[in-house]
């Protein structure tokens, strides 16, 4: 039976208060977080396109692309040591978001946030200043302890800090942040490569810093959720700021759900442990199997390496970085679409009609590439006109994703575990979240070289698979206060 039914029937308790500007500064703040992921999203993919960065840290790849013409032009890019620059970050960003965990419940969201924005920034200063590559790797992996800490923390912030008919819309600032980030990365990527000398790439990587300032010095200014207030013991200053976040006086019904929901919390001796218990494995299997998807829908592929993947398919460098600043833009956009619908339509439908969109968007773009360059990848530039139709319908396709996948991959995982694990499964999400990434960064140019267009099926058919998924399995989550979610959950698991 799917699972359409499942969270609308029934009474869902809606506690009082309201949207106030204190909670919108202190989201749009927190949101922030999403800059530092964005913008190193953006920013890699550009560098690597640039013949200054290339000649430098990797030779190899620019003798195989500007002077060797008997490589296959699917295969120009092809080098494990220019994929490790891009993934190494992951998997720092997967052992941050483990050691997150304990500094998010000790001293709150916020502090974790702070710490990550510093690892950033340090790592941001070594890549801008990089003279070898063992620079940049380290720099990388600075960067992804940092993006590790943010990761885990700011949605959780976002979803204990905003009231539950508006906690879609507020989370998804944080994609929406990250959508900024990799559009001025971008844009960035684009002035910078014209820059005589071919020093440009010190700018793209060390402009890195202010994104990274703007969360380090918010986190700092920002308040605590009265969650993680409660959580330590501060019961009195948790009760007067729940009041001044929820812009009323009476909140003795959310409060004292909260405190039973602390109590809880307090018993549990092992978070990891409880995660693992029967009565939590529905949620469990959903922030594991929702960002395994999110990853194989082949956003990444276009986000991280979409002036490469435009340039190899025909496109020239200047063009190719123009290219990656549309795609980035219609992602900014999209992704406003999904704030305003996400408390309006509800999650599933928005799951659904993304999937199909990318679906039909990919099988679409494998076709016009495989016409025009075949498998060996040797044609001559695209013409303009199909040219415009490839990159009309790569928009279609993150425009699906982001007002879909994009913002819901965070969103639902951080909203559906009790305050006791909540910490724990935001752990899990942002590690398997960080994994695929990882995976799918450090074999897609291999891919690219040996599936040529048939790449683009590839994640058709993981896009088609995690859209069943979604109509059979995930309930709707729209409006239910985030310590009821576990209601939803069991009735749920009892259709």
């Amino acid at each position: 039976m799917p699972a359409v039914a499942i969270a609308s029937g029934g009474n869902n308790k809606e506690y009082a208060g309201n949207l106030t500007l204190y909670v919108l500064v202190t989201c749009v703040v927190a949101a922030m977080g999403g800059l530092i992921f964005g913008y190193d999203i953006g920013i890699s993919g550009g560098v690597t396109s640039m013949d200054s960065f290339l000649k430098k840290f990797f030779p190899p790849v620019y003798r195989k692309k500007e002077l060797d013409k008997s490589t296959n032009q699917y295969c120009q890019y092809d080098s494990q040591t220019l994929t490790m620059f891009t993934s190494s970050l992951y998997l720092a960003a997967l052992i941050a978001s483990i050691g997150a965990v304990p500094v998010s419940r000790k001293w709150g969201r916020r502090w974790s946030m702070f710490f990550g924005g510093g690892l950033f920034c340090v790592g941001a200063i070594l890549n801008g200043s990089a003279q070898a590559v063992w620079m940049l790797i380290f720099g990388r992996i600075l960067l992804g302890l940092g993006i590790g800490f943010s990761n885990q923390s700011v949605p959780l912030y976002l979803s204990e800090m905003a009231p539950s008919k508006f906690r879609g819309a507020l989370n998804i600032l944080f994609q929406l942040s990250i959508t900024v980030g990799i559009l001025a990365a971008n844009l960035l990527n684009y002035l910078f490569a014209r820059i005589a000398g071919g020093w440009g790439w010190h700018l793209s990587l060390g402009v890195a810093v202010v994104p990274a300032l703007i969360i380090t010095i918010g986190s700092a200014l920002l308040p605590n959720t009265p969650n993680s207030m409660i959580e330590r013991g501060q019961l009195g200053e948790a009760k007067a700021q729940l009041q001044r976040i929820r812009g009323v006086d009476d909140v003795s019904e959310e409060f004292n759900d909260l405190v039973v929901a602390s109590e809880e919390s307090k018993k549990v001796e092992d978070p990891w442990r409880k995660l693992l218990q029967r009565k939590y494995r529905p949620q469990l299997c959903m922030a594991i199997l929702i960002p395994f998807f999110q990853q194989l829908t082949g956003i990444n592929v276009i986000m991280f390496y979409a002036p490469v993947l435009f340039d190899t398919i025909g496109f020239g460098s200047d063009a190719s970085l123009m290219s990656a600043v549309i795609t980035g833009s219609v992602n900014v956009v999209a992704t406003c679409v999904a704030m305003y619908g996400v408390d309006k339509w509800g999650r599933r439908k928005l799951f659904l009609e993304g999937g199909i969109q990318m679906l039909i968007c990919q099988i679409v773009v494998a076709t016009c590439i495989g016409v025009k360059f075949g498998v060996d990848g040797n044609a001559e530039n695209l013409p303009k006109w199909y040219a415009i139709v490839v990159v009309i319908f790569i928009c279609t396709y993150v425009a699906g994703f982001a007002w879909s996948w994009g913002p819901l991959g965070w969103l639902v995982p951080s909203e559906i575990f009790p305050l006791e694990i909540r910490s724990a499964a935001q752990s899990v999400n942002v590690s398997v979240n960080m994994i695929f990434t990882f995976i799918v960064a450090q074999i897609f140019l291999t891919m690219l070289c040996h599936l040529k267009f048939g790449l683009f099926i590839f994640f058709a058919i993981f896009v088609c698979a995690m859209s069943v998924f979604v109509y059979y399995f995930l309930p709707e989550t729209m409006g239910i206060p985030i310590e009821e979610m576990s209601r939803v959950w069991k009735q749920h698991c009892n259709v």
